[in-house]
């Protein structure tokens, strides 16, 4: 099943396969005057091609940097209610929006080569502080739904997962199954994965390793300072105890001199 906006594939009676490979927006008149953005995914062009698949299974292949939240979060809803059973694949990156569409999967798999980011919906604003304002507002409401999404199906709390969003997490294939945005992280048959995408799942993971190392280093450091807070108190402590007997001792050899001093004369009496 072919469509110039989706690429369809009827594998044979029983699976039909989707691959969306591209950016998450409708194409538009100045794509279609150019001869361009054929690679785009939009929920309209998606509706209606959803109404062609005549098995009982579908398969979504993804490889997407995202898009529009709006056609993101439409086409998850058109996926959630495909009455067959949907699997969701990563064949290389599913960002942002895309990683909503891969939410939608009942059966969802991050292969080792792949890698899913969220992070908080943005744009691009000019206007002065209430228009600024109502627009932090209005895309903190925006962000909410994909967050929704996310907490209903991983096993991450809210709080966790938008402190995730905030600092536009990039999520490895471990990860996504221990957290719970996929089900497995096995998958037959062939992939595709471009040489970009190679290039940054490989500095993803490096950065990530970095990440790790620094904070053990914090934590080495935060360990070594307390041991050393503590030897430094526990010398502290035996220097003052040792000063106290010292004190402790003096004292009493003048008291013994004084009581020789006090028995010379007694016995001179």
């Amino acid at each position: 099943m072919e469509n110039n906006y989706l690429n369809f594939r009827k594998k044979n009676e029983n699976e039909t396969e989707l691959y969306i490979y591209g950016p998450i927006e409708e194409k538009t008149w100045i794509d279609d005057w150019f001869g361009d953005g054929n690679d785009k995914v939009g929920a309209f062009t998606l509706k209606e091609a959803l109404k062609r698949v005549d098995t009982p299974n579908l398969t979504v292949r993804i490889n997407s940097y995202g898009g529009n939240v709006s056609d993101g979060l439409a086409i998850y809803s058109l996926l959630s209610e495909f009455e067959g059973h949907l699997k969701t694949i990563v064949d290389g990156f599913a960002c942002s929006a895309a990683s909503v569409i891969f939410m939608a999967g009942e059966e969802r798999i991050v292969p080792e080569n792949g890698l899913l980011m969220i992070h908080n919906a943005w744009a691009e604003v000019r206007g002065d502080s209430n228009t600024m304002q109502k627009a932090s507002e209005d895309l903190a409401k925006i962000t909410q739904p994909s967050l929704n999404i996310y907490a209903k199906k991983t096993k991450l709390s809210e709080k966790e997962l938008k402190e995730m969003m905030d600092r536009e997490e990039w999520i490895t294939s471990q990860e996504a199954y221990e957290w719970g945005f996929s089900t497995s992280q096995e998958r037959k048959g062939e992939y595709m994965q471009a040489l970009e995408a190679d290039f940054v799942h490989d500095l993803v993971l490096k950065n990530k390793e970095l990440q790790k190392e620094i904070k053990e280093l914090q934590q080495s450091n935060s360990d070594i300072a307390q041991v050393v807070k503590k030897a430094t108190k526990e010398t502290f402590d035996e220097q003052i105890k040792e000063l106290e007997q010292e004190l402790f001792n003096c004292s009493n050899k003048n008291q013994i001199k004084e009581d020789a001093w006090a028995s010379f004369f007694n016995t001179k009496k």
